[in-house]
């Protein structure tokens, strides 16, 4: 195996106890990950280790660490073979999403991981967490942004939290995992992502509006208006269903009008975890179409806030933005004929 990078960005995996409750804590990781005799044992890559200054818990992540995280992926793409990035499991597939976007015509494994117990408790899910990461990135058969957790390789862009208790904390609702660890590792390669020939770049995002608002059964819209000025740029919109909403009394449509003339472009997505959007199917859906928001599709809500960011740094225009989010760029969300 050609050696890796592991990148620690914080989270549970390497904090410590502390009177105020866990914390990052760098030099404690630092010196127990380069005393662990099994992440040198026969059949492990070689790797480096470095980390993000400053470590964070994964709740204060924003695209100002996304963008760094990428960075250093993109400076050092040609030193290894693949990539292990430590993190916070709170906000990981947020980060996962947000990669998977920016690091373009990736042909290399970059791999997230953490522990829902800190490595340095008895108990600590961390150390079969990290092992079995580096290895699939040292193996270098996924070349796609994943989180690996609790013995499942997920796609990123498709992955989300599930529990914060359980030792398999994400789920895919949407697509099946990339792999199973058990006594071996099994990949399932008919679920890797179909690689494009485009090479590698890296294109970092700028930090534009996004808000997401979760609808809920007698939600007075008009309250919400405010959110629609001319500086925010996208509106994830989690429904119920397949795509439904409350009775809005006409509220609704003129606001996604307003939304529409300021360029605002608003994604409907569900609040079922397994489910594809469809606006036209029911009549209680049909203002949002009418009122020209777009279907998410079978996205998480993580890929379509990520997508947002990514597709308003690339594009100027909030049309284009419309097109590509029902297109599918990463394997976030399964094209309309494949369903």
């Amino acid at each position: 195996m050609a050696k890796i990078l592991i990148l620690n960005t914080g989270g549970t995996i390497g904090m410590t106890k502390t009177e105020d409750g866990y914390r990052p804590d760098g030099a404690w990781f630092r010196d127990t990950v380069g005393r662990m005799d099994s992440l040198k044992a026969a059949g492990m890559p070689a790797w480096d280790f470095m980390e993000t200054v400053p470590l964070l818990d994964s709740s204060r992540m924003s695209v100002k660490e996304w963008n760094k995280i990428a960075g250093i992926i993109a400076e050092r793409y040609d030193d290894y073979a693949g990539f292990v990035i430590l993190h916070g499991t709170d906000t990981m597939a947020y980060t996962a999403s947000a990669l998977s976007f920016m690091l373009c015509g990736l042909s290399k494994p970059v791999i997230l991981t953490g522990s829902q117990i800190p490595l340095c408790e008895i108990r600590s899910d961390g150390r079969d967490n990290l092992i079995t990461s580096m290895i699939i990135a040292g193996e270098g058969k996924i070349r796609e942004v994943c989180i690996y957790f609790g013995g499942i390789l997920l796609r990123g862009n498709r992955a989300t939290k599930y529990s914060a208790d359980g030792m398999q904390a994400f789920v895919s609702p949407n697509y099946p995992p990339l792999a199973t660890a058990g006594i071996s590792i099994q990949y399932h390669e008919s679920a890797f992502l179909q690689r494009r020939a485009e090479k590698f770049v890296c294109r970092r995002m700028s930090d534009v509006p996004i808000g997401v608002l979760k609808v809920f059964p007698g939600i007075p819209f008009r309250a919400f208006e405010p959110l629609l000025t001319e500086t925010l740029r996208g509106l994830v919109l989690e429904t119920f269903g397949s795509g439904n909403i409350p009775d809005d009394g006409g509220v609704l449509l003129p606001m996604l009008e307003k939304a529409k003339k300021h360029g605002t472009v608003v994604t409907v997505c569900s609040q079922c975890p397994q489910a594809t959007v469809n606006v036209t199917a029911y009549e209680a859906g049909n203002a949002l179409a009418k009122g020209g928001a777009v279907s998410g599709r079978d996205m998480t809500t993580e890929a379509a806030v990520t997508k947002l960011y990514y597709l308003f740094s690339v594009y100027d225009d909030a049309e284009i933005v419309k097109f590509n989010m029902e297109r599918d760029v990463r394997g976030e969300l399964t094209p309309r004929d494949d369903l």
